[in-house]
């Protein structure tokens, strides 16, 4: 019963931590204002056209890459949305990386479509990528492919589920220009059906919350850590050459993280703002889907080193699911304390949760569940990249070995 003591003081005073931390992210998050309507230009229909005022060299071109595999269900309209943007100065690159399923073929028929339509000025090009190079995960190949072809000032790598609003990237590129932000990501309003996936998704974001803590990517006086989220990484093309480009990080299944933290290193002005009312995501459509696409990933988060998974795994065990056991067992000022860390806990939980996602609710009260499913998904992720010395992603292998020599 003493080391039940001990751990119960331990825990409180982590979750006291955790609080300070939470209370101090509020004054760093951010949500993406909207633009004032004449930022660019004057509006005409429904584009926003350059304002005569304006020198040409002020408006930026955006590159916007798209890379997508097997993405037939959701890739026409991501592209549609992106095609009426309301910002003029616009180019869309999607690159069809090997697919199988008819993704190139709608993407042509897009493209033709698009060219056809007067009220649509926005450049169109499709690049069909039918092999992948050792040393290249696909996704990132198809990123770099995209930027090779680019000819923006910035450059905007964002998936092929995103959908946007109108202003979206009008919005982006006048808050980097009007505060000299060299990276913007967005975390995007979370399209999540279904009470256990949408209680595992919530967990999820929460607990890698409190690890990378996502909020200090907006404090300009550190450079270790940034952020950068996949739905919406928009860069000057300094800033991404600057960082080595997805050269830098061929094999990381995790690029998104590691261009944000990248950034940081560089010593490079980071934003990181909700951008729920700009754009919006379907992670995933099934809590089964979540549970198979992270335990091919997860072990990456880890550097692929079993050390770390350990402690991460033991951590969640510890402060995150025993609480709730001990709270029955511990007895006498012990099990006070476990409860005051359990409301500490669910407090840290809905402020995050609702400050990323804007959603947050009755999937608390299967909260010790989903700390469970947690850990057994990286048990189940380190076990799976040991078994096979190295991982499937989208139709190709990829050896622990090669992974391991980009792990930075």
């Amino acid at each position: 019963m003493p080391i039940i003591k001990l751990l119960a003081i331990i825990t409180f005073i982590y979750w006291i931590i955790m609080l300070w931390d939470t209370l101090q992210a509020r004054k760093r998050m951010l949500s993406l204002p909207h633009a004032p309507p004449d930022a660019f230009a004057a509006s005409s229909g429904h584009k926003l056209k350059p304002n005569p005022a304006m020198n040409q060299q002020e408006l930026p071109l955006v590159s916007v890459v798209i890379a997508a595999k097997e993405e037939e269900a959701s890739i026409v309209e991501t592209v549609k949305h992106l095609l009426h943007q309301t910002y003029s100065r616009l180019e869309i690159i999607a690159v069809n990386d090997r697919s199988q399923d008819g993704t190139g073929r709608k993407l042509e028929e897009l493209r033709k479509w698009s060219e056809g339509k007067e009220n649509i000025s926005i450049h169109l090009k499709i690049i069909h990528v039918t092999t992948l190079p050792a040393g290249w995960l696909g996704k990132n190949h198809a990123l770099y492919q995209g930027y090779m072809q680019a000819r923006g000032q910035y450059v905007l790598f964002t998936d092929a589920d995103v959908l946007f609003q109108p202003n979206t990237i009008a919005d982006a590129v006048h808050y980097m220009k009007a505060n000299e932000v060299d990276h913007l990501t967005l975390a995007p309003n979370m399209i999540v059906n279904g009470f256990w996936l949408r209680a595992f998704v919530m967990y999820f974001f929460f607990t890698l919350s409190l690890y990378v803590r996502p909020w200090r990517s907006n404090i300009d006086s550190q450079h270790k850590h940034g952020m950068g989220i996949g739905a919406f990484n928009l860069l000057t093309r300094h800033a991404y050459e600057k960082i080595g480009t997805h050269e830098a990080f061929a094999l990381r299944p995790d690029d998104d993280l590691v261009l944000g933290k990248r950034v940081k290193q560089a010593m490079l002005r980071q934003r990181l703002a909700s951008g729920r009312e700009h754009i919006a995501v379907e992670w995933y459509k099934s809590l089964g889907e979540a549970v198979r696409g992270l335990e091919k990933n997860l072990f990456s988060g880890f550097q692929y080193k079993l050390s770390l998974a350990f402690i991460g795994v033991l951590g969640q065990l510890i402060m995150f699911l025993f609480p709730f056991i001990a709270l029955f067992i511990a007895g006498g000022w012990a099990s006070w304390i476990y409860g005051l860390s359990i409301l500490i806990m669910l407090f840290v939980y809905f402020r995050l949760v609702h400050s990323l996602t804007g959603i947050g609710g009755t999937e608390v009260l299967v909260f010790p569940l989903t700390v469970g499913l947690l850990c057994y998904i990286v048990v189940r992720s380190v076990w799976l990249t040991l078994r096979q010395d190295g991982i499937h992603w989208r139709g190709t292998y990829y050896s622990l070995n090669e992974l391991r020599k980009m792990r930075r």
